[in-house]
């Protein structure tokens, strides 16, 4: 009997094979990050050196957050049409060469459009990191993996935030766009040893290369555990070889999960741009001066990587649907009591539970969720839409919190967050589908439009 991809890379154990893909997938994810995260101290560093003015400045986030947003859309596209090793490989060439030749501007009229290029890399990547590494882990640690990496692109913020703190003062701003540059590259080389998901090229039809790669992982799989491997669930994966087209996404079939993946992006980027970030001007205008104000940040910043350790380790213990929707109703709760209380100790207690409470979420909806909710053949293009609302709200955030912070301070910005977590929890509720150790096809087997079939090719046809 032949079996599909789903069902023999779903029998696997959790083996060195998959703490190897996860490993090529991190690496590139947290220089992905790095390079996202140290905007904040190379502008600083313009700004003190005079080498660029504020407008300036704002033109280069701007411009990187464009590029995000563009690159969030392309990844879809390359991912799905020409595989998930190529968007990867292209994503690493793209973000690393424009970071290695921003080394060498002259000026911020050349920073600033590598910057726009540096984005389009870095939207991508995100997008199919957790896209890819759901396709290769057992159902039942896809949670686990995910939120793995998820705190690898977490702890890139700090790692930028200390280099930056080295190394600026002592050679300058350059040196953090060499360390991600040459990062990207060294990752780039490494991840072409990264095979093709077998997933991807038998919904393309590939039959016979999905095959070679499915027989040297088992093979992997069975030397590092020396024991024979499980006997597929025939009854897993019946609808991998369903055909979806990109329209599905905004039909009824697939729009509930398209909604759902949009509002988990678009809560997690929001609540990063509209009160993370700002979290120190918020305690500065409760009186704090701005060294006791930034420190106070970071202490509460060390909710986020407790709240990812938690997402990590809670992920695959139950429903992640209902994990979501009750963690999205507890923070709301939290953040509504932090928008009315008035000690600074209290704020601190608050925000660092908020804070946690929000990466845990992100943890298990943003990163591991998120992937789950698309069939394979659009599974990128369903993420990097999902991507793209998430960009597009972490480009209209800040505006928006200006207003709000103008109008009522604190208050109105954390009870507009309020809002959205609750918003969340309904449409979870409403659109959300149990993903926790099922195969990721089972669930479309009722909701294909198209016809059951494969069309055999091989690589060469393409």
């Amino acid at each position: 009997m032949e079996y599909t991809a789903a069902q023999r890379l779903d029998r696997l154990p959790e083996t060195k094979f998959h703490r190897r893909i996860a490993a090529m997938i991190a690496a590139g994810l947290f220089f992905d990050t790095f390079d996202l995260y140290l905007a904040s101290s190379v502008m600083a560093a313009f700004t003190s050196t005079r080498w660029a003015t504020v407008e300036q400045n704002a033109q280069f986030a701007s411009a990187g957050a464009f590029g995000a947003l563009i690159g969030a859309f392309l990844a879809g596209w390359l991912g799905d049409l020409y595989g998930r090793k190529f968007s990867f490989q292209f994503n690493l060439l793209l973000f690393g060469g424009a970071s290695l030749a921003a080394v060498f501007v002259p000026s911020m009229d050349w920073l600033i459009p590598l910057r726009f290029i540096m984005g389009i890399g870095l939207g991508a990547e995100i997008v199919v990191a957790y896209a890819t590494i759901t396709e290769f882990v057992p159902p039942t640690k896809r949670g686990k993996w995910s939120a793995i990496l998820f705190f690898v692109g977490t702890a890139a913020l700090p790692t930028s935030n200390v280099l930056g703190y080295l190394l600026i003062p002592a050679v300058g701003w350059r040196s953090m766009f060499a360390i991600a540059g040459l990062g990207a590259m060294f990752v780039w080389w490494m991840r072409k040893q990264l095979p093709e998901s077998p997933r991807w090229l038998e919904s393309k039809g590939y039959i016979k290369e999905a095959r070679e790669i499915l027989d040297r992982i088992e093979a992997d799989v069975v030397k590092d555990t020396g024991a024979a491997l499980p006997v597929p669930d025939v009854a897993a994966s019946v609808s991998s070889t369903a055909k979806f087209t990109f329209g599905d996404l905004f039909k009824p079939n697939l729009l509930g999960s398209t909604i759902t993946g949009m509002v988990l992006h678009i809560v997690a980027l929001s609540s990063l741009y509209g009160f993370i970030v700002w979290l120190p001007t918020f305690l500065i205008k409760q009186g704090l001066s701005l060294e006791t104000a930034l420190g106070h940040a970071a202490q509460v910043s060390i909710g986020a990587l407790v709240g990812v350790v938690a997402g990590a380790w809670w992920s695959d213990k139950w429903s992640r649907k209902r994990s979501i929707v009750l963690i999205s109703i507890v923070s709301a709760v939290v953040g509504y009591i932090y928008a009315n209380v008035g000690s600074i100790e209290s704020t601190k207690l608050l925000g660092s539970a908020l804070i946690a409470l929000i990466y845990f979420s992100a943890a298990m909806g943003y990163s591991a969720y998120v992937p789950e909710l698309f069939p394979t053949e659009l599974r990128l293009r369903g993420t990097g839409i999902s991507s793209m609302a998430g960009r597009a709200a972490s480009i209209v955030a800040p505006q928006v919190v200006a207003v709000l912070f103008a109008a009522n301070g604190v208050t109105a910005v954390t009870l507009v967050l309020v809002g959205l977590f609750l918003i969340q929890a309904v449409v979870i509720g409403l659109f959300g589908v149990e993903t926790n150790s099922r195969s990721l096809e089972s669930q479309f087997a009722a909701r294909s439009g198209g016809t059951p079939t494969v069309e055999r090719r091989v690589a060469a046809d393409i």
